[in-house]
């Protein structure tokens, strides 16, 4: 059985989980979770190639930083259309980005990072799971009992739980249509928290019955704190109202996959050569506009450079980012026969230093480095500095942290028919804090656990629950021994049952203090715009008179419309690659689907 299982094709933390749940050490950095990044798994050099650490000079063509979703994609493009002169970077020691798997026994694993396809219909991971075996259709559907209860163990009937999840939907439904409609919402409301708290209180306020009123307006609260995790920030009141619906969902619902989704990366590894990935490979600087010298190439000096025709260089917009002339109405994803001979005066225009003393000299860069990374790091960076413009969207976007905590037990004790316990928590008592003082760490450390807003099972020994904002950043700060002993206090006092076992081990995720990271996914918060989202996607390059860019963009903060899905990184992955494919003269572009159109069957399908 274990030999059917696709197997993650980099390396995952897989002896590092092992270890884990042998000792339930603390999380370390680098890999989203308590496990060592520096002890490889078992197959880590028979898929990439490590950095040697030596100081070397490489040339290539294309340079891909990050071997992510959108590194790996832009990688698989190149490849399909003939293009192999390229190399992957990764600063960590496998591959995969927020998509990272690690056992937790002999027969079970579970997902730290990405952890179900976000629709079906026109979603590429998911025509990649269906052509490669990794989704399982059924046509039983898992049965899903929800409960409520709250802090004092008082179960909700479900038809109020139902009444107010529908009314919940409802309201969000409304947000959506600011962006799509483009009328106006009601005065000094500018996020959808604030948006939605409004149509609650109208809600409410034909609630005759104090109690009842407290109670839905205690799932209302529960709700609201589940949609911070799949948001990805801290309070929706940080998110704009006008943008939220920016946002596409795809058809289909969530799926998850069998085998778990760090298994996508099998078929996206499985073309790239091992020595195309370098991997312990952390980049210091990215050198990305040179000029020629007498001595060779140097980074241009933006303050006193001129351009060739003696014109002072201002780091304009138009110098750097306006597509060029002799690519205007050319398509970017038309195709050259020879896609990987180029220019030679474009050879080494970006020159990259690497943490280690190494230096790749590369014509083009594909930049798939995070938004909670490049939030840190891009004034030091790039050299010169990115333009203004892209960096005001990179501090305008919004970077959120979102943790996981699985409970390992050795015996089930929630009841069999039950698959999520909703925490419903008295927040009220506390309405009276100030913002700043909800901040401060002597008040998380009273009160971060309850932004856990539910524990679903996983399965009748695991549960799962999930943690957002500056909460989870505190609870990133605690050993896993405190997590599951207050994990254990929450489950005891809401289900009435001071007999429910403490878990054998607990594992919590670390998004926000990953070097590499930086914090989860990212969301357009109140101020910001979708247009942000496109700045950051824009392609850099080195003059004004370049037919192709020095610097092209990826992952899922640049994908304008799927921005924090996995999805969305691929295409952008996509994108990229073919920005560098394009050519004057608009040819026939290889594709990396087989040709089969899914969406015509997958209508009316269940899946597992």
């Amino acid at each position: 059985m274990a030999e059917k299982e696709p197997k993650t094709p980099a390396p995952s933390p897989t002896e590092e989980g092992i270890a884990l749940a042998a000792s339930a050490a603390d999380r370390v950095a680098d890999d989203g979770a308590a496990a060592d990044p520096n002890a490889s798994s078992t197959n880590n050099n028979d898929n990439t190639s490590s950095s040697s650490g030596s100081s070397s000079s490489t040339n290539v063509k294309v340079l891909i930083i990050g071997a992510g979703m959108a590194g790996l994609s832009a990688a698989n493009h190149l490849l399909q259309n003939g293009c192999d002169d390229f190399l992957i970077v990764e600063a960590r020691g496998r591959v995969g980005g927020r998509i990272v798997s690690i056992p937790l026994t002999s027969n079970q694993k579970v997902e730290l990072g990405a952890n179900w396809i976000h629709g079906v219909l026109g979603n590429p991971i998911f025509e990649i799971a269906v052509q490669h075996g990794l989704v399982s259709v059924v046509n039983v559907p898992k049965p899903h009992k929800v409960v409520a209860t709250t802090e004092d163990g008082h179960q909700v009937p479900f038809s109020i739980l139902q009444e107010i999840y529908q009314a919940y939907v409802c309201f969000l439904r409304r947000c959506d249509e600011y962006f799509l409609c483009q009328y106006s919402p009601p005065p000094d409301i500018n996020s959808v928290g604030e948006h939605i708290n409004y149509e609650i209180e109208i809600y409410l306020s034909s609630v005759q019955d104090p109690k009842e009123k407290r109670l839905k307006q205690l799932i209302f609260n529960c709700l609201l704190k589940r949609e911070t995790c799949i948001t990805g920030c801290h309070n929706m009141n940080e998110v704009d109202l006008l943008e939220l619906g920016s946002y596409t969902e795809l058809q289909g619902g969530n799926i998850v996959l069998p085998s778990g989704y760090s298994s996508i990366l099998r078929p996206l590894s499985a073309q790239i050569p091992k020595e195309s990935i370098v991997t312990k490979c952390p980049v210091r600087k990215i050198h990305w506009k040179r000029k020629k010298t007498f001595t060779g190439l140097e980074t241009v000096d933006e303050e006193h450079s001129e351009d060739e025709d003696g014109n002072d260089s201002d780091d304009s917009q138009k110098t750097v980012t306006e597509v060029p002339t002799a690519l205007r109405g050319a398509s970017i994803e038309s195709n050259a026969s020879n896609n990987c001979d180029y220019d030679a005066s474009e050879a080494g225009t970006v020159r990259v230093d690497c943490e280690n003393g190494r230096v790749f000299h590369a014509a083009h860069v594909i930049c798939t480095i995070p938004l909670g990374v490049l939030k840190h790091t891009h004034k030091t960076l790039f050299d010169p500095e990115l333009p203004h413009y892209k960096q005001e969207s990179i501090e305008n976007l919004m970077f959120g942290t979102v943790d996981k905590i699985f409970l390992v037990y050795e015996r089930p004790f929630l009841s069999a028919a039950i698959s999520e316990v909703m925490l419903l928590w008295d927040d009220e008592k506390h309405e009276s804090v100030s913002q700043e003082e909800r901040e401060t760490e002597a008040y998380l450390s009273k009160h971060w656990f309850k932004k856990i807003y539910s524990f679903a099972k996983v399965t009748d020994t695991l549960l799962l629950g999930w943690v957002s904002g500056r909460e989870a950043e505190y609870m990133e700060t605690l050993s896993h021994e405190i997590v599951a002993d207050k994990c254990t206090e929450i489950l005891r006092d809401f289900l009435q049952d001071p007999y429910v076992p403490k878990p054998k081990l607990c594992v919590c995720t670390s998004w926000k203090t990953q070097t590499y990271t930086g914090g989860a996914y990212t969301s357009i918060p109140v101020g910001a715009t979708q247009e942000d989202i496109e700045n950051l996607a824009q392609p850099l390059y080195a003059t004004p008179h370049a037919t192709k860019p020095a610097i092209v963009f990826a992952g899922e903060h640049t994908h304008s419309s799927f921005y924090s899905t996995v999805h969305g990184a691929y295409l952008s992955g996509r994108t990229a690659a073919q920005y560098l494919l394009a050519s004057d003269e608009p040819d026939e572009i290889i594709m990396e689907s087989d040709g089969s159109d899914l969406s015509a069957w997958m209508q009316g399908i269940a899946l597992d």
